[in-house]
C-alpha cells in the first residue's frame, strides 16, 4: 500500500510556499485534532506492559520502496521507520484517534512556536545515543533533511516548500537549509517557514523526518540502513525477500516516554501473493499480515469469522486511477471525465473482497473537506455509463489514441488494472498493461522522464489533515525528476490559489474551512485529474499466538510491531 507524496509548488510558493508521499502510498490529528505531550492507548491494545520475548513473524505482499528512511515512503517502510529513525517528534502509539496526535520524541517538548507561525523552535534530549553508541547533536536533523532532499525522498517537498532555503538546497543553489540553525552545545534546533503552515508539526513527525549522524554516506543505503535512534535495528536485509527487525539493546535506558521498547523480535518475509500470504496467517504459520495488503475474496468470509484475530479499521485510504494532462489522450478535459463515467466501481469492489467502499472523490469520507454532494459522474455503487462515455470518447476526438496502463504486478491492484484498461478498451482507446514489479512499481511512475500516461495509485493518510492528500496535485516542487508524485503532471492556477489560503489553516481549525475544502475537492473532481474509484479499510489479522488484545493499530503506521507479545 502507498502512502505516498509530495507538495506544493511554485505558485503556491511564490504566494506561500508550502507542501507535499501510499503507497504507498500515504502524511494526524496531531494537528487536525490537538497536539499532546502524552501518548495513551485505547481499547485497541496498550504497549506499555505484556509478555517479553520470541519473534513475530511479518508476511507483506511486497518490500518497502527503501530500508533507507531518506528514500521510502510508503506504508511498508513507514511501519518500520517509527521504530528505527526517530526524528523530533512521533505519533502516538495508541489505537483509534489517540494514536494521531503528536508526542514529543528526540525533542524534550512541543516546539515554540513564533513569528505567526513561521518559526519552530525545540530542544533534543540530552544524552540520547543512536543504536551503534554515537551520540546524537541537533544538528544532525539538519543533515538527514539535507540528504533526503540529495537523495530524492519521495516526500521532499514536504521540506522544499515549507522550509525556508530548502528549495535553493534541493536544486543545488545553496551549501545548507538557510532555515535551519542548530547549536549541539544547547541542543536547540530554530526552524522558519516560508509562511505558517498549519500542518508542519505533523511535518516532523513523519518517518523519514529523522535524526542521522553526520558520518552517513550522502548515498542511498538500501541494504545496509543507516544507523538510527528508536526500539528496533534493522538487520539481515535481503532485498524483494526480507528482513529483521531486532529489539535495540540500548534503547531500555534512555526510552522515550509514549515510545516502548520492543517485547519482541519480528521478521518480515515478501510474500507477493496474498491468498498465501493470509493463510499463512490464517494457519498461524506467521503472525501478522501486513496492514497494507488486501484478504483475497476467496479468504475473506473465513478470516472475518476470526473475530479474535480479525478486525477493520478505516484508516483514510484512496484508490484512484492518474490521468496524466500531458499525455494524449488526457489532454483533454472530456476524454478524462469519460474515464470518470466508465470506471466500474462496483467490479472493482468485489475485486477488492468488499474492504473497497465505492466513492470519486480524494479527500476520503472520514477527513475534513470530503464533499457531501453527490459523484457528478453518476451512482458509484451503480453500473457505469459506458455508453455516455464512448460519445464522450469520441467528442474528444481522442477515440483510437494507444493507452499504456501502468500497473503493479501484486494482487488486487494487478486485477484493478486489467479491469480498467478492459474499459478503457470499452470507451474507444487502444490500452494496453505495463507491469512493474511491486519493489519498483513507484520509483518507476515517479521518475519524470517516463511521463506514464494513466495507472494504478493510492494515497494512505500520513495525517489526518487534507493538505496531506493534495500532495499529489502541486505543481513546481512536487514535479521533480525523480520522486514525483505529481504523476497527472497538473499545473492548475485555481488550485494553487485555494491551497495558498488554506494550508496555512491551523489543523485544530480545519472544519473551519471544510466548506472549502469541500469546493475544492469537487472542482478536482469535476476536472478528472484523478479517478478515484474507493476507499479501503485496512486489516488487522494476527496468528492465534499473538496477544490480539494488547496489540496497538495505529491508524497512521498500521500494527505497532513494539506491541506485538506472546499471548
Amino acid at each position: 500500500m502507498r502512502k505516498y507524496k509530495t507538495p506544493l509548488g511554485t505558485a503556491v510558493v511564490v504566494a506561500m510556499v508550502l507542501a507535499v508521499a501510499a503507497c504507498g502510498s500515504s502524511s494526524s490529528k496531531s494537528s487536525a485534532s490537538s497536539a499532546s505531550s502524552t501518548s495513551s492507548s485505547t481499547a485497541g491494545g496498550s504497549s506499555s506492559s505484556g509478555k517479553s520475548g520470541g519473534t513475530a513473524t511479518v508476511v507483506e505482499g511486497t518490500f518497502p520502496q527503501s530500508l533507507d528512511p531518506s528514500i521510502d515512503f510508503t506504508t511498508q517502510g513507514g511501519e518500520v521507520h517509527w521504530l528505527t529513525h526517530l526524528g523530533p517528534y512521533s505519533f502516538a502509539h495508541a489505537t483509534g484517534t489517540a494514536g494521531t496526535q503528536i508526542i514529543p520524541s528526540m525533542a524534550q517538548a512541543l516546539p515554540t512556536v513564533a513569528d505567526g507561525g513561521k518559526t519552530y523552535t525545540f530542544t533534543l534530549r540530552p544524552g540520547l545515543k543512536y543504536s551503534d553508541g554515537t551520540p546524537v547533536k541537533a544538528s544532525d536533523l539538519t543533515f538527514a533533511i539535507e540528504r533526503d532532499l540529495k537523495l530524492g525522498w519521495s516526500a521532499a517537498s514536504f521540506l522544499t516548500s515549507t522550509i525556508a532555503g530548502a528549495s535553493d538546497y534541493a536544486k543545488g543553489k545553496a551549501k545548507t537549509i538557510s532555515g535551519i540553525t542548530t547549536n549541539d552545545a544547547s541542543g536547540k534546533t530554530t526552524i522558519h517557514l516560508v509562511m505558517p503552515y498549519g500542518a508542519f508539526l505533523d511535518v516532523l513527525a513523519v518517518p523519514g523526518v529523522s535524526y542521522l549522524p553526520a558520518s552517513t554516506p550522502m548515498k542511498p543505503e538500501p541494504n545496509s540502513p543507516p544507523v538510527g535512534f528508536g526500539p528496533y535495528v534493522i538487520k539481515n536485509v535481503q532485498s524483494n525477500v526480507g528482513f529483521d527487525l531486532a529489539i535495540n539493546p540500548n534503547y531500555a535506558s534512555q526510552a522515550i516516554p509514549g515510545i516502548p521498547a520492543g517485547k519482541m523480535n519480528v521478521n518480515v518475509k515478501v510474500e507477493s501473493n496474498t491468498t498465501t500470504e493470509a493463510s499463512d496467517v490464517l494457519n498461524n504459520s506467521a503472525d501478522v499480515f501486513d496492514w497494507g495488503d488486501t484478504i483475497p475474496p476467496a479468504l475473506i468470509q473465513q478470516v472475518s469469522q476470526q473475530k479474535d484475530r480479525y478486525k477493520a479499521y478505516e484508516t483514510n485510504k484512496t484508490f484512484y486511477w492518474f490521468l496524466n494532462t500531458t499525455q494524449k489522450p488526457f489532454t483533454s478535459t472530456l476524454a478524462r471525465q469519460a474515464v470518470a463515467y466508465a470506471v466500474d466501481r462496483p467490479a472493482l469492489a468485489r475485486i477488492g473482497s468488499g474492504a473497497l467502499v465505492p466513492g470519486c472523490f480524494l479527500l476520503p469520507p472520514q477527513m475534513a473537506g470530503h464533499p457531501t454532494g453527490s459523484c457528478p459522474y453518476g451512482n458509484v455503487n451503480a453500473t457505469p455509463d459506458v455508453a455516455k462515455a464512448k460519445q464522450m470518447v469520441q467528442q474528444s476526438g481522442m477515440a483510437g489514441t494507444p493507452v499504456t496502463v501502468w500497473a503493479e504486478n501484486r494482487q488486487p491492484r494487478l486485477q484493478w488494472a486489467e479491469n480498467y484498461a478492459a474499459t478503457l478498451n470499452a470507451i474507444g482507446f487502444k490500452a494496453t498493461l505495463k507491469t512493474i514489479a511491486d519493489a519498483d512499481y513507484f520509483s518507476t511512475i515517479e521518475t519524470l522522464k517516463n511521463h506514464p500516461q494513466t495507472g494504478f495509485a493510492d494515497w494512505q493518510q500520513d495525517f489526518p489533515n487534507p493538505t496531506d492528500f493534495y500532495q499529489n496535485l502541486v505543481d513546481a516542487n512536487a514535479i521533480a525528476p525523480v520522486g514525483n508524485s505529481n504523476y497527472e503532471e497538473v499545473k492548475d492556477p485555481h488550485i494553487q490559489s485555494e491551497l495558498a489560503a488554506l494550508y496555512p489553516v491551523q489543523g485544530n481549525q480545519i472544519n473551519t474551512a471544510a466548506s472549502r475544502w469541500q469546493a475544492l475537492d469537487s472542482y478536482v473532481t469535476s476536472k478528472a485529474y484523478v479517478v478515484p474509484y474507493g476507499y479501503e479499510s485496512s486489516p488487522e489479522f494476527l496468528s492465534n499466538r499473538i496477544d490480539f488484545g494488547k496489540v496497538v493499530f495505529s491508524p497512521l503506521e498500521g500494527n505497532d510491531f513494539s506491541s506485538l507479545q506472546l499471548k
